[in-house]
């Protein structure tokens, strides 16, 4: 009998969709795809729960569809997380280095690493809100800055500067709760834009400098990434369902039917406009279809995609501040906002840099279904959770038994909790 090889699956519960990925770990355990699920999303908004059961209904059928399409069942998924309720904060932490023999100076080990980064962590947080990730972006010993590997060198000082997440404890607790309720046990929560940041950019870009803006349904958010690690998260409170209401107040038409008509004739960018260019729209209410011009669609569409571009370029004015060089990799738009047409122009206008859209890079497996700017985060949420998973198995002990990393165990903590009041 031929080995099965190992699944792992992620989940993506956005505002307007929710999207499954199922992979396979292959020999060289890198992933291929061979599952993806994509449908509306319900109970969802601006990235939090607001009705358990039709989220539960959503999730259930995204997983399905993947399920179906791979042939293989799911048995537990690595989800994402995102939304207003996100927050960044940067820290540093501070040890100091002794020898075997009680000497000023020693080399630094992976002891040392975990002191340093647990000492980067004592912040005052809200009590509502829980570190969700921890990202180390460099390190400093005895003053000299810019490192990113300190093992074995020698120091007296050990600094390290770090990139805190965090999340409100409830909106974390009531999407583990949906997810399971699905019938999915949740590895870990993962932030969405950060896995995101996985299947999109390049380590070049990251090194250089780069904003990723995830332009969602119901927020848009944007990661800055200085010197190959993240440095600040941002989350604006905008999104392409707030597009949809402007057209539905706009035209006085159902939200539905505006949602079909910025999909099929929105666009922002006038030149990319035909003369005389129109689309039917259907009547409502027994009134008759009408006929709108696409001219008149683009100064409904316009004003809201500059002003959730123009809320992301301030938070970069501000950062401009504290950054020690220009974003060398520009910006990279992703999401399923990022499909409008005229969006690369709009956003180079109005951040005056570089503007690409970032699709997932290949990875293997059904390249046609996922290497769309919609699939970033689920495409991301894959990987990431391939690399935990290989990385648990490599710190296990000789009884089987899961050495702590330093991660924070709380939310595989809060899902069995969770678990345990459900059944």
């Amino acid at each position: 009998m031929a080995n099965i090889r190992p699944l792992v699956a992620s989940l993506d519960i956005g505002t307007s969709r929710v999207r499954a990925i199922v992979g396979e770990r292959n020999e060289k355990s890198q992933i291929e795809i061979i599952g993806v699920g994509d449908v509306p999303s319900m109970g969802m908004k601006n990235g939090i729960v607001v009705n358990i059961e039709a989220c539960v209904r959503s999730i259930g059928q995204a997983i399905e569809a993947a399920e179906m399409m791979s042939g293989r069942e799911v048995k537990t998924v690595w989800a994402g997380i995102g939304g207003s309720h996100i927050e960044g904060i940067n820290s540093r932490g501070v040890v100091a280095i002794t020898g075997r023999n009680g000497e000023s100076r020693g080399e630094i080990n992976e002891t040392d690493m975990a002191r340093v980064i647990e000492a980067a962590q004592a912040v005052v947080i809200p009590m509502d809100k829980q570190r969700l990730e921890v990202i180390p972006q460099t390190y400093i010993v005895d003053n000299q800055r810019d490192i990113r590997e300190p093992i074995d060198m020698l120091g007296t000082r050990l600094e390290a500067e770090v990139h805190i997440i965090t999340c409100s404890i409830t909106s974390a607790q009531n999407l583990i709760k949906c997810v399971n309720r699905a019938g999915f046990p949740v590895n870990d929560l993962v932030l969405q834009i950060l896995a995101a940041g996985r299947a999109v950019l390049t380590s070049e870009e990251k090194e250089t400098g780069v904003a990723l803006i995830d332009m969602g349904g119901g927020t848009t958010e944007m990661m800055v990434y200085t010197q190959g690690a993240p440095y600040s998260t941002y989350t604006v409170p905008l999104g392409g369902f707030d597009v949809t209401n402007d057209i539905t107040y706009g035209l006085k038409i159902a939200f539905d039917t505006a949602e079909d008509l910025k999909k099929k004739a929105g666009c922002c960018w006038d030149e990319l406009i035909e003369d005389g260019a129109s689309v039917d729209v259907p009547g409502m209410g027994g009134r008759p279809p009408m006929s709108v011009s696409v001219a008149h669609l683009y100064q409904i569409i316009l004003p809201r995609m500059e002003e959730i571009l123009g809320m992301a370029r301030d938070k970069l004015v501000k950062l401009s501040q504290s950054i020690t060089r220009p974003l060398g990799g520009g910006i990279v738009l992703t999401g399923g906002g990022a499909q409008m047409p005229g969006i690369v122009e709009l956003a180079s206008e109005v951040f005056g840099m570089p503007v690409r859209v970032g699709s997932p890079l290949a990875i293997g497996g059904l390249e046609s279904e996922y290497r769309r700017p919609e699939f970033a985060a689920a495409v991301g949420l894959v990987i990431e959770g391939n690399e935990r998973e290989i990385g648990t198995a490599s710190k296990q002990s000789p009884e089987g038994k899961k050495i702590e990393d330093g991660r924070p165990g709380f939310w595989s903590r809060l899902g069995n909790w969770i678990k345990g009041e459900m059944f």
